[in-house]
This record gives C-alpha cells, sequence and structure tokens, in this order.
C-alpha cells in the first residue's frame, strides 16, 4: 500500500508540474555545460523529480562526491528521448504491477510505438541516459550511476562504487 501512496503522490506532482519552476540555477552549479543542456531537453516533471533527488541526496551528504550530484540529477535524462503523459506513465506501472510479462514483452526493444512507449522509457531509459552522458563526456562514475540506477543494488555489492549506487537509489525512492 505504501508503494501506491507514494506511485501516487508522483503522479499528482507530475500533473501539477506546470506550476511549480525548477530551480535551475541550482542545476546549473553542479552540471557542466552540455549536461545542463541535457538537464533541460527533460521535461519540467522530471526536473523537478531530479532536484529534490539531489536535495535527498546532498541533505543526506551534503559533501557527496561530484558523481553523485550530476548522477541524481540525470538518472533520467533518457526520458527526454520520448516525453510521456501522466496516464502513460500510469498505465505502465499499473500494468507492470497485474502483468509484469506484458509489460517485458513489451519493452523488449528499444522501437517506441504510441503503446509501448511508456514501457519501452521504463525499461531502457538508464541506458540512454548513459548514452547522452557519454556524449557529454560525463565522468565514468556518473554514466555507471546512471546507467545502474534501476538495478539490484545487490548485484554491484562488490563495486567500488556501490556506496554511490546505493546512495543515488536512496534519495530516489524517497522522490
Amino acid at each position: 500500500m505504501k508503494g501506491a501512496v507514494h506511485r501516487f503522490a508522483q503522479g499528482a506532482g507530475a500533473l501539477f508540474a506546470f506550476a511549480r519552476s525548477p530551480d535551475l540555477d541550482l542545476a546549473r552549479r553542479h552540471l557542466s555545460p552540455c549536461e545542463y543542456h541535457a538537464f533541460r531537453l527533460m521535461s519540467r516533471s522530471e526536473q523537478l523529480h531530479s532536484l529534490n533527488v539531489l536535495r535527498k541526496a546532498l541533505k543526506a551528504d551534503p559533501a557527496a562526491p561530484r558523481s553523485l550530484r550530476t548522477a541524481a540529477l540525470l538518472h533520467d535524462v533518457g526520458k527526454s528521448r520520448c516525453h510521456l503523459s501522466t496516464w502513460q506513465k500510469t498505465f505502465a506501472v499499473i500494468i507492470e504491477a497485474i502483468a509484469p510479462r506484458l509489460s517485458r514483452r513489451l519493452s523488449e526493444d528499444e522501437t517506441i510505438s504510441f503503446w509501448r512507449a511508456p514501457f519501452v522509457l521504463r525499461r531502457h531509459h538508464a541506458k540512454w541516459s548513459g548514452e547522452i552522458l557519454r556524449n557529454c563526456d560525463s565522468g565514468a562514475d556518473v554514466i555507471w550511476l546512471v546507467e545502474s540506477h534501476q538495478d539490484d543494488p545487490e548485484r554491484h555489492r562488490n563495486s567500488q562504487r556501490y556506496e554511490l549506487l546505493a546512495s543515488l537509489q536512496r534519495a530516489d525512492g524517497q522522490c
């Protein structure tokens, strides 16, 4: 039930994102010019979400490394490939919960069509985020964090970057 309430709050935040302005100065302070340009291509609701993830990460660790701050702001930048409406995002979450096999089938390849777009985006945006950040010459830690932010953290328990990933996922999970 807690997950449903969290998802509802996320949806309401996205629905009313038009009424809030993202703190672009905060984003600019933590990103290179290319990364900032990529951030600006994100939807307003994704910008607001990413800024909240950054704030949570900084609250947990005011001295968070640059790689974590950048990853907090750009972990979802791959979603800028296809802007979705709130109902499409909600539809994908519901189908994933009640019919996970169908969700996986609809997201198998990266071809975006009207009905498949929300499933493809959920599954592939982390990879696409990494591609965008490679074009910005972002650091290896940043790219790894954004590409791994949806992974089971136990998969990376032996990685030197494990604590950074855990911090990013904690902050993202709170927003």
